[in-house]
This record gives C-alpha cells, sequence and structure tokens, in this order.
C-alpha cells in the first residue's frame, strides 16, 4: 500500500467523522434541550413560605416573626428562610440594611404546613416592626 492509498483512507476517516457530528451533534442538542416533556420549571421557594406573625416579646424586646412554610407536591424537603425586619413593609434606598434571621424547616412532607419562629433583634420601642420573607431556598431530600 502506498502512501496515496493511506491518505485517501485518512480523508474517508474524517469525513465519514465530520457526517456523524453533523447529523448526531443536532438530534444530541434537541434531546439535551426538550428535557422532560411537559416538566414544568419549578417554582421559586419564596412562594411556599409566608410571614404569619410579628410581634415583639415583651420580656426580651425582640422581635419575632411567625414563619410557614407549605410543602411542595413534588416530595420531601428543607427550606432555609431568610426573614427580614423593618419599620415598614417599603425598602428605604438611604437606610442601612435592615437585620435578617435564618429558619430552617427538615423534611416538609409534601402538602404539609409546618410553622417556626423567626427571632429578629432587639426592637425600639417607639416602633412597629414589619417581618417579610427576603429570600428562601428548597433542597430535595435524597
Amino acid at each position: 500500500m502506498g502512501v496515496s492509498a493511506l491518505k485517501w483512507q485518512g480523508w474517508v476517516v474524517g469525513l465519514t467523522a465530520l457526517a456523524g457530528l453533523l447529523v448526531f451533534a443536532p438530534l444530541g442538542l434537541y434531546v439535551w434541550a426538550s428535557g422532560e416533556p411537559g416538566a414544568a420549571p419549578p417554582r421559586p421557594a419564596v412562594q411556599d413560605v409566608r410571614v404569619t406573625g410579628c410581634r415583639i416579646d415583651p420580656g426580651s424586646r425582640r422581635v419575632v416573626a411567625a414563619v410557614e412554610v407549605s410543602g411542595r407536591p413534588e416530595g420531601i424537603g428543607g427550606y432555609l428562610v431568610t426573614v427580614e425586619f423593618r419599620e415598614r413593609a417599603t425598602v428605604d434606598p438611604a437606610a442601612a440594611r435592615a437585620p435578617q434571621a435564618l429558619v430552617k424547616l427538615p423534611n416538609v412532607a409534601p402538602d404539609a404546613t409546618e410553622h417556626a419562629e423567626a427571632l429578629g433583634p432587639v426592637w425600639p420601642a417607639s416602633t412597629v416592626p414589619w417581618c417579610g420573607v427576603a429570600a428562601a431556598e428548597f433542597t430535595a431530600a435524597r
């Protein structure tokens, strides 16, 4: 076999590989991009969480927020909720960052409702606090 025959075989192998890429790469991208048919993107965890109460503890003068979490139908999982404490519901851009507290609710069952409390800072006697959900994350149980 001469050099010319080896050169020709190299071209055939290269063109065959290129043709395979041209055929199967778009098919692979289509399958990858389509994902699970009919699957909706997961809703934000913030939609599962709400603050049901905001009070000042008479003994310690600290703000206490009652937090309620509704489980997801997808399965058991844990929530990490950031609760924010402010003087008003509207954010004041000139004010310093509002105090926050984390609440962890592990193993929330599907369609169950769990309750927890977030303990905030000592609050001045002359103002009424506002408590709200600043962020929430859901992690599915494994």
